[in-house]
C-alpha cells in the first residue's frame, strides 16, 4: 500500500512520544499490505472498524485513534487524522464532509 502522508504520523509522535512505536509499527505493516477490503485488514489488525468512509485504527492498546481512507483498488491510504482516545470521541472530526 501507498501511504499519504507520513508526515503527518512524524508530526504527531512530536507531541505523543509514547505513541511513535505502535504508529511506526503500523506504516510498517500497512506499507507492505495489499490489503483488498476491510475483512483482509481485520486478519491483521481485528479492532480496526469501517465509520463512514473511514477505517479506523486503535493505537496502543486504544490509546490512540488513526483514522484513514483505503482505496483498495488503487491501494492507496490516505491518513485524515490521528486523535488520542478522548479527542476521538469528541464529535468534531465525524463532521468531515467525506463522513
Amino acid at each position: 500500500m501507498h501511504i499519504i502522508s507520513r508526515k503527518l504520523l512524524r508530526e504527531y509522535c512530536r507531541k505523543h512520544a509514547d505513541a511513535c512505536e505502535s504508529l511506526d509499527d503500523w506504516y510498517k505493516t500497512a506499507q507492505q499490505a495489499s490489503w483488498t477490503n476491510l475483512i483482509e485488514v481485520q486478519k491483521v489488525y481485528p479492532q480496526a472498524e469501517s465509520v463512514g468512509n473511514f477505517t479506523i485504527f486503535n493505537i496502543k492498546g486504544n490509546n490512540y485513534r488513526l483514522i484513514v481512507s483505503i482505496n483498495y483498488t488503487k491501494q492507496i491510504i490516505y491518513i485524515k487524522y490521528v486523535l488520542t482516545h478522548a479527542e476521538y470521541d469528541k464529535t468534531y472530526w465525524k463532521k468531515d464532509p467525506y463522513f
